[in-house]
């Protein structure tokens, strides 16, 4: 299906949804992102809904409004390995889905402040400021240890004191998509080290950052953490060649 065709699919559907389900949505749109999901192979993200707090008067609390995505380079990519595709189902039941959690979102607003600030840190790492060690914790986790703020992913890798010491300068497996990928760690690693990674297919839409961390001690609590972000190729290689 042509993305064009697949954009006024999606608005006619849009028409067929009660009023108050969609009341505080700003935008519903198809993009042409391919979303990869983070950890299976052959699975795509086909729509996100994305929350932010507008906030409101004091007495009423905040403002919740979502814009809902529906990403085409998934749905076609998903197309692409399945018999029998059906375009029409599937972005019904991905539309409802992101509603629903457009739904989740207003009814839990303390959620949502968290991953307004998640976000806000998340910008501030991009422009090189100072930000929180763990504030991807706030966004999304899509799967064990893997999380996601917006269109970055964050993957943690937490180390025993002992290995933490040893891993600096060597090779590290990671997986990304069902498939195995090697990188090499810095030569330094600090209390967090964020590595951002190059070279992954599927190509992700935004960052994929490799959090590399050792388990905190009691000395921990009286000092502030040192963070360094950096960034490293990977390879499909196996380690040795």
């Amino acid at each position: 299906m042509r993305r064009d065709d697949f954009t006024a699919m999606v608005h006619r559907m849009v028409g067929e949804l009660p009023a108050e389900f969609l009341d505080g949505i700003t935008d519903i749109t198809v993009t042409s992102k391919t979303v990869p999901h983070p950890v299976r192979e052959g699975v795509w993200t086909l729509g996100e809904c994305i929350p932010h707090n507008t906030g409101g008067p004091d007495d009423e609390g905040p403002t919740i409004r979502s814009r809902i995505e529906l990403h085409y380079g998934s749905f076609r990519a998903l197309a692409a390995d399945t018999a029998g595709f059906d375009w029409c189902e599937e972005a019904w039941e991905t539309l409802t889905h992101e509603v629903r959690h457009h739904l989740e979102w207003r009814a839990r607003a303390g959620a949502l402040e968290a991953y307004d600030a998640a976000a806000e840190a998340n910008y501030a790492r991009h422009d090189g400021e100072a930000f929180p060690p763990r504030f991807y914790r706030d966004g999304e986790q899509v799967a064990a240890g893997v999380w996601k703020v917006e269109d970055d992913v964050f993957v943690e890798m937490t180390l025993r004191r002992s290995e933490w010491r040893k891993a600096a300068g060597t090779e590290a497996p990671f997986n990304w998509h069902g498939r195995t990928w090697r990188l090499r760690l810095p030569q330094r690693l600090a209390d967090f080290t964020y590595v951002s990674l190059r070279g992954l297919a599927p190509e992700p839409a935004g960052e994929v950052v490799l959090v590399v961390s050792r388990r905190p001690g009691a000395l921990d609590l009286l000092r502030r953490a040192a963070v360094l972000c950096t960034s490293a190729d990977v390879s499909s290689a196996p380690p040795g060649r």
